[in-house]
């Protein structure tokens, strides 16, 4: 079904799916989630984002890749894992182009809502509308050309460990070498020195307090190819410690240079 000249809804398996071709922009957006999939700006020669080649795409069933939104909570806290918003459909309630984007505006309930501006950057603003204090994450799947050829630039030298459960001093930036997954104090920008794609992908996060770092190297993945950890890192946007109160917006920019 096309929605006009730039958006089409159409299936994936079991899935809605968003997609959005525009002379500036191309990016696919599950409903399930309201779940960024796909964004690759017409200056950009591979997508910005990474996506599993095996996902199956179920109806409840989390979608491994893209930006999942980990909310109201986030890890193993409570059941599901990563909160339920991911695995819900989001309606949409607002979307308008223009010459230079599509802006799509997606809200579950009354408990939250998703801007989304996607053109040569991508703006993503997820506000908390619940009455109840919530956890968010932005997991972002960034799509590399190979993964011990990457160097993520401006996070700390300090961060919490959840493979050992310790604070540790680690070198920054950082290169990756192995099952990495690290809680950050947030810094405005990071980037991801992709030598491989020889890019440079720009990461702004506004009102987050941490950033997580994560791949899992070789250890077994849901939704993830033997070898698929080669191909991606997350950067994620995240309010662990400090709640969302409502009202809140966290958001995350991201450019390609």
């Amino acid at each position: 079904m096309n929605l006009s000249n730039e958006l089409k809804l159409t299936k994936y398996n079991e899935l809605d799916v968003l997609e959005v071709n525009h002379s500036k922009v191309k990016a696919k957006i599950a409903l399930q989630g309201a779940q960024l999939l796909s964004w690759q700006p017409h200056n950009a020669k591979q997508d910005v984002l990474w996506l599993s080649e095996i996902e199956p795409f179920k109806v409840g069933s989390a979608i491994r890749g893209g930006v999942p939104i980990c909310y109201p909570w986030f890890g193993p806290v409570k059941e599901p894992a990563h909160g339920t918003a991911r695995i819900r459909e989001w309606n949409l309630v607002e979307y308008s182009c223009s010459s230079e984007n599509v802006r799509l505006v997606f809200t579950l309930a009354q408990e939250a809502r998703m801007e989304m501006i996607l053109g040569e950057t991508c703006e993503l603003h997820f506000t908390h509308l619940a009455q109840e204090p919530a956890q968010l994450a932005l997991h972002t799947y960034f799509n590399v050309g190979d993964i011990e050829k990457v160097e993520v630039q401006g996070l700390p030298i300090r961060c919490f460990d959840k493979l050992t459960n310790q604070n540790v001093e680690v070198p920054s930036p950082r290169r990756i070498d192995q099952n990495i997954d690290c809680i950050y104090a947030a810094n405005p920008t990071n980037i991801i020195q992709d030598f491989a794609y020889q890019r440079a992908i720009v990461i702004e996060h506004s009102n987050a307090t941490e950033t997580v770092l994560w791949n899992p190297w070789h250890k077994p993945t849901g939704g993830m190819s033997e070898n698929a950890y080669q191909k991606m890192v997350c950067v994620e946007t995240a309010r662990l410690n400090t709640l969302l109160q409502p009202q809140e917006v966290v958001s995350v920019k991201i450019a390609v240079q």
